[in-house]
C-alpha cells in the first residue's frame, strides 16, 4: 500500500500542473482567510509547495512544515524567506518536534483531509500542544457537500483523488475537534458546500 509520504514524492513535480486549474478557480481567492487576525508565531502545517506564502502576514514569523521533502524543495523556492531562515522542517503533523506553546498560531490547508481517521485526534492535539493557550488554529479542507448533484460528483472523484493525493471528502475533522481538547469558534463553507474553513482556539494544552 502507497502510504502519503511516497504518494507526494511520487507528485511533487507534477503536484501544481494537478492543481492549477483548482488554485486559480478556489483556493486562490481563499488563502488569505486563513491568515485573518494571525500573527506573531506561525505554523504552516502541510506547507506542501508554499501556496500559501505570498498570503502570509508581514509581521509573522512562519514556519512550515511538511512530511515531503520533495514537497519541501518547491516550497524552498517559492518561500525564500522561510528557506534562507531555516524555517522549513520535514515532519509529522501528528508527531511535532516543537517544545511545547511554540507558535502563536496554526493554519493548515487541505491537509486533515489527505490525514486518516485515526490520525484526526493525534495531529489536533499535536497542533493544539505547540500553540499557546488562547491561540487560534485555523483550517481549510474539504467536505462531502450535501447538494445531490455534488455530492455524486464528489464520489465519481473519489478513486482519483485517494489515489492522487490520498485524500478523502469524509474525514468529517470538525468532530474530532472535541475530543482533541479543543474549542471550534467558528464553522464555516467557504466554497458552496464543498470546503470548510475551521476556527479552533487551544483552551489548554491537551493531554498526551
Amino acid at each position: 500500500m502507497t502510504t502519503n509520504v511516497e504518494r507526494y514524492q511520487r507528485i511533487a513535480r507534477f503536484y501544481d500542473l494537478l492543481d492549477a486549474p483548482f488554485e486559480r478557480k478556489r483556493y486562490r481567492a481563499l488563502r488569505p482567510l486563513l491568515f485573518e487576525g494571525l500573527s506573531g508565531r506561525l505554523l504552516d502545517a502541510g506547507i506542501g509547495t508554499g501556496r500559501n506564502c505570498e498570503f502570509y502576514p508581514p509581521e509573522a514569523e512562519v514556519s512550515g512544515i511538511d512530511t515531503s521533502t520533495a514537497m519541501l524543495e518547491l516550497a524552498r523556492e517559492r518561500c525564500p524567506t522561510l528557506a534562507e531562515g531555516g524555517r522549513l522542517y520535514q515532519m509529522d503533523v501528528t508527531a511535532l518536534q516543537f517544545p511545547a506553546a511554540s507558535f502563536d498560531n496554526a493554519v493548515s490547508s487541505f491537509l486533515f483531509c489527505v490525514l486518516p481517521d485515526d490520525q484526526q485526534v493525534p495531529a489536533l492535539r499535536e497542533l493544539g500542544r505547540v500553540v499557546k493557550p488562547g491561540g487560534l488554529i485555523r483550517l481549510l479542507e474539504y467536505v462531502r457537500p450535501r447538494g445531490r448533484l455534488r455530492r455524486a460528483m464528489t464520489y465519481i472523484w473519489q478513486p482519483w483523488i485517494a489515489w492522487a493525493y490520498g485524500a478523502s471528502f469524509d474525514r468529517n475533522t470538525e468532530q474530532y475537534i472535541p475530543t482533541a481538547g479543543l474549542e471550534l469558534v467558528e464553522s464555516q463553507f467557504v466554497f458552496d458546500d464543498l470546503m470548510k474553513m475551521l476556527t479552533v482556539r487551544v483552551v489548554a494544552h491537551p493531554a498526551t
